[in-house]
């Protein structure tokens, strides 16, 4: 189910606050509730769907479980070995079987002169979410092998904290210490300063996707079908268009995640801050996709050693770190050079901020890390590395610097709106909300030109990884 959808505004949301909020409901009531509703929000594709996160729960539950501090070191080590093969394995099944595959099947078919398949490349469907909620299920038994959250009081509550909805798909990756007390003190009736802040994010988020990043996608998506064509001002137009789609797209949806759970008394954490204003690689990823990167962080970068066995150890980290993040966006090894590719900015700036090298003005240093990210998005949106080696060689001139100003008026109107709001307007954390103002005329309007042109929604980037 999407968001973005009519079943969903006009029927799924309304019924489950309606209930959530019921008078008399207890804890337990509005949990089952949370779970039922979630998983009905989840399988209404794929009901099937339902049954991987449904094993992922049950296993790092139990394994919770037995990861009590009481326990032998070697005993959890084991529960905790179990948890991660479970959710690993699902993602290697699903996720990457095929891309596996492929990819021996062009390595022998290279050895033996062409045309031999080793293998025959499964046909599996990716379901939506499972990179989101196995990552967010296994921070969990991660920590509690650290000793650094308690067990889930039950069940039913570890069902909710999973499955919940509003962060179901896309993010942002929640961890169980930051939800751990809200699922045990729910409010038991919506303050009106929660409802005026909710449809802030919410009908903002519904904007950014489908007033911004969809009619940018509508313009970019012909152009770069035919990316042999085109010339140095419509690649860089395309790639600045593409760079902002998945800006608005991602940030609405985290918008509209933050924005029902305070409708439903949760507090999620905050996903964007403003990436396109940052002053260098590190602080791009200090704001970009702001608890993915938290993640890598915490259970890939520093158990690797961090910053902590010299630099060339420290750029190794990094650069494992960003390889796998790169890859977990997708099964493909375009999104692998991707986060490569960001990992070689970050190793390169780290003995660079060492030096503590005074660079000026700001405002440069931003243009710079900007152009540097969107050479970055050209592998990301890229179907193979010949289309991305070319749009490279295009973007730096290498086959003549030339604009044509009238090519794409519309497209051109639209890149230069999303780069003012996203480098000169404060950003969906920074503006309060209030029914009382005239923000409840804007967010009146804004709602009803989502409502006008959400004829046939498209779903989330972020969906596909």
């Amino acid at each position: 189910m999407l968001f973005n959808s009519y079943t969903f505004i006009f029927f799924f949301l309304p019924a489950i606050l309606l209930l959530w909020w019921w008078p008399g409901l207890t804890r337990i009531q509005r949990l089952t509730l949370l779970t039922i509703g979630s998983y009905v929000f989840y399988g209404w594709a794929e009901w099937w769907y339902c049954l991987l996160m449904l094993g992922s729960t049950v296993v790092d539950f139990i394994a919770g479980r037995r990861l009590g501090a009481e326990k032998p070191n070697r005993v959890r080590r084991r529960w905790l070995l179990a948890s991660l093969g479970a959710n690993l394995g699902l993602l290697a099944v699903f996720k990457y079987a095929g891309l596996l595959a492929r990819s021996i099947n062009e390595v022998t078919g290279w050895f033996a002169g062409g045309g031999l398949e080793l293998l025959e490349v499964p046909d599996i469907i990716l379901p939506v979410g499972i990179s989101f909620y196995t990552f967010q299920s296994m921070s969990y038994t991660i920590d509690r092998y650290r000793r650094r959250v308690p067990e889930a009081r039950s069940f039913l509550e570890f069902a909710a904290y999973v499955s919940m909805f509003p962060q179901l798909i896309a993010g942002p990756i929640v961890r169980y210490s930051a939800i751990e007390q809200q699922l045990s003190a729910i409010p038991v009736r919506l303050a009106s300063s929660r409802i005026a802040l909710g449809l802030h994010f919410f009908v903002f988020g519904l904007s950014k996707k489908l007033l911004v990043a969809d009619p940018i996608a509508r313009a970019i998506d012909p152009l770069l079908k035919q990316w042999e064509w085109l010339g140095f001002g419509e690649a860089w137009l395309s790639m600045t268009g593409y760079s902002l789609q998945i800006y608005f797209d991602f940030s609405g949806y985290s918008d509209m995640a933050v924005g029902l759970g305070l409708w439903l008394g949760f507090q999620l954490p905050r996903n964007f801050n403003s990436p396109y204003k940052a002053l260098g690689p590190s602080d791009f990823w200090r704001r970009w996709h702001i608890t993915l990167s938290q993640w890598l962080r915490d259970y890939l970068y520093i158990p690797l050693g961090g910053n902590r066995r010299g630099l060339s150890r420290t750029s190794a980290n990094v650069l494992v770190t960003m390889f796998l993040g790169g890859l977990w966006h997708g099964p493909s090894w375009t999104f692998a050079a991707w986060g490569l590719y960001h990992g070689l900015l970050l190793a390169v700036e780290h003995p660079l901020r060492s030096l503590k090298l005074r660079f000026h003005p700001t405002a440069l240093i931003r243009l710079l890390t900007f152009v540097a990210v969107v050479m970055g998005w050209v592998l990301f949106r890229a179907d193979s590395f010949p289309m991305a080696m070319h749009l490279w060689w295009v973007m730096v001139g290498g086959a003549g610097i030339a604009f044509v100003p009238d090519a794409q008026p519309l497209l051109l109107v639209l890149v230069v709106v999303g780069l003012m709001w996203c480098w000169m307007a404060p950003n969906t954390w920074e503006k309060t909300a209030s029914l009382r103002s005239w923000r409840a005329c804007l967010l009146a309007l804004l709602f009803l030109a989502c409502i006008l042109v959400m004829t046939r929604p498209s779903p989330f980037l972020y969906f596909r990884f």
